[in-house]
């Protein structure tokens, strides 16, 4: 049986590639991408839509990749994370900075000379308020931290929108705002289930700080919060019956797994529960795309 040689420049690419946290990345531009195109009646230009959605991948993949050289002491206490390139010492602290300020600053420059300004600006500020702000001082400073920094992780609609329109109106703002609701609980579900990771980590999380049945209210409350916030683009005609009945449906499911956690909680409901937290939002939003050009 002939022996496969590893390609030491695709392993050490690849190495590169996991410092952006691909899945994290992928749900953050698939929002973006859906704020394009319920920024406009009609479809977007195909080139602003590429130009915004490399943009913005480039700078989330940056600023993911400032957070894994910020926190690579915390990873390598966290079975989760120590596999990570930075903890075990695949690509030095030096070579991630100097990758994520390549890549971050091509993804700048694509924005504003390809999309607009704005696009940039607001990009910019959510790679501050996510690689910096929250990662050095609201995550190893409050339990409260995944609630006040979700806000730098809602932003991708808004982005998305800004990058079609040149503007983010009220409808921009309420993606932003279910995403921002949707964070805690989804978040919390998996805290819940890597406590242990989460307690050696020394990073002041909800479990740890407030115990795992004041946990587990939280995100059954946060769950209700969401549902009702879901309902919100209805409300202001953003969206038709298509998308009302389809957040009804996936709310009423979320509140379930919820409630189970609640009530009778296991770490593998609590797994799966987070697992669902994600095809949800990415259902969410398909859902209120069609609608969108259903009603067009």
């Amino acid at each position: 049986m002939q022996q496969v040689i590893p390609n030491p420049t695709a392993h050490k690419l690849a190495q590169y590639y996991a410092l952006t946290k691909p899945r994290v990345t992928q749900l953050a531009v698939f929002c973006a991408v859906i704020g394009m195109f319920l920024a406009t009646p009609g479809a977007p230009g195909w080139r602003i839509v590429l130009a915004a959605t490399a943009g913005i991948w480039l700078l989330a993949g940056a600023a993911f990749a400032v957070n894994c050289v910020l926190e690579q002491h915390i990873d390598a206490r966290m079975a989760r994370t120590r596999a990570r390139p930075l903890p075990r010492g695949a690509i030095t602290s030096k070579q991630a900075l100097l990758f994520s300020a390549l890549i971050g600053s091509v993804g700048a420059a694509v924005l504003y000379a390809l999309v607009n300004p704005l696009t940039m600006w607001l990009t910019l500020a959510t790679f501050v308020g996510y690689a910096l702000i929250y990662t050095l001082l609201l995550k190893p400073a409050t339990p409260q931290n995944i609630v006040i920094g979700g806000l730098a992780g809602a932003m991708p609609p808004a982005l998305g929108w800004a990058a079609v329109a040149n503007a983010v109106p009220v409808q921009a703002w309420v993606l932003v705002l279910i995403i921002f609701v949707w964070t805690p609980p989804h978040f919390w579900a998996l805290a819940l289930y890597r406590s242990k990771d989460y307690e050696n980590s020394g990073l002041p999380m909800l479990p740890i700080t407030h115990g795992p049945e004041f946990t587990r209210l939280h995100v059954l409350l946060y769950s209700f919060a969401l549902f009702g916030t879901t309902l919100l683009p209805f409300a202001i005609r953003m969206s038709g019956f298509v998308y009302l009945i389809s957040a009804v449906v996936l709310g009423l499911v979320f509140i379930g797994f919820a409630w189970k956690i609640y009530r009778n909680y296991s770490d593998a409901l609590a797994r799966s529960a987070f697992r669902f937290s994600i095809l949800y939002l990415s259902l969410l939003f398909a859902a209120l795309l069609l609608d969108h050009y259903l009603k067009a």
